[in-house]
């Protein structure tokens, strides 16, 4: 399945949405599920404000902070494991995306900085 890299974004945010919706919040995991939705939902939001960058440094600055959110994206995902480990084998697949992602922006990252 081919994405654009806009799309995808956005539908990693709307799946993530998804499943801490089914997660009943406690202590030990309300701001976990915070945390994780804001992080990757920053992801999508911040590369469309790269597409719509007013400069090539600000393209760059946005596309590192997409590179940065994801990376925070992968940490959440693994605590919200730790706190809910009934759903490790939903969380599996959007861990492995989020890792995809990561790959993407440090390719991007990396090509604008040569």
């Amino acid at each position: 399945m081919t994405y654009d890299l806009e799309d995808r974004t956005k539908i990693f945010s709307i799946d993530i949405i998804k499943l801490l919706k089914t997660i009943k919040p406690n202590y030990l995991n309300r701001s976990l599920i915070t945390q994780l939705i804001r992080s990757a939902t920053s992801v999508g939001a911040n590369y469309c404000e790269a597409n719509n960058a007013s400069s090539k440094k600000d393209f760059r600055n946005k596309i590192y902070i997409c590179k940065k959110e994801i990376q925070e994206t992968k940490y959440w995902i693994v605590m919200i494991v730790e706190t809910n480990p009934e759903i490790k084998k939903e969380l599996r697949p959007l861990w492995q995306e989020a890792h995809e992602l990561s790959l993407i922006f440090n390719k991007i990252s990396n090509k604008l900085r040569n």
